[in-house]
């Protein structure tokens, strides 16, 4: 057991954690989020699929209450916006999967992961079963993510942050772990 401590609402409080446990757990994390997101990309390509993705009738038909709905159907109406996030989701839910499975730029995939989950969570914003849904569990798994450095851990983050590259460049480990 490893004991840690933090400071919570100027209180200081220890607890103790299983190590291991929680780098194993880590790993299942981002291995089942990157699975999730890359089967839902892949699923939208078009060769895949049978046909091409399009976003507007989600876009357009998005819950009123959200309160981005006027954005939604803006970018329904726009035609340039609505091309662009119709390769944008497939394309980059895909590689944020793929990234969160090798373990590569960790940090930098969670976040535009959680980037996508705020907008499915507002655009799906039927809140009639209460605020606690699916697709606040997924932003919250990035969050998790990023925030554990979850690539270091059996990851291609963690050659990558050896390189000399990466040495030069500490900032660069805020795409990483």
């Amino acid at each position: 057991m490893t004991t840690n401590s933090v400071e919570w609402f100027g209180k200081p409080i220890e607890f103790a954690y299983a190590e291991s446990t929680t780098g194993y757990l880590t790993v299942l994390l981002r291995l089942v989020t990157g699975y999730w997101f890359l089967h839902a990309g892949v699923t939208k390509f078009a060769f895949v699929a049978g046909e091409p993705f399009n976003a507007a009738g989600w876009l357009a038909n998005a819950t009123a209450a959200s309160p981005i709905h006027g954005f939604l159907v803006f970018v329904a109406e726009t035609p340039w916006l609505l091309g662009f996030t119709n390769f944008a989701i497939p394309v980059g839910e895909a590689l944020i999967g793929l990234a969160l499975i090798v373990g590569a730029f960790t940090r930098f995939a969670a976040f535009w992961g959680a980037f996508l989950m705020v907008f499915f969570y507002l655009g799906n914003a039927d809140w009639a079963h209460g605020y606690v849904n699916g697709d606040l569990f997924g932003l919250l798994m990035f969050v998790i993510i990023g925030t554990l450095a979850a690539g270091r851990i059996l990851g291609v983050d963690t050659v990558l942050e050896q390189t000399e590259t990466v040495r030069q460049r500490p900032a660069l480990k805020y795409f990483l772990g």
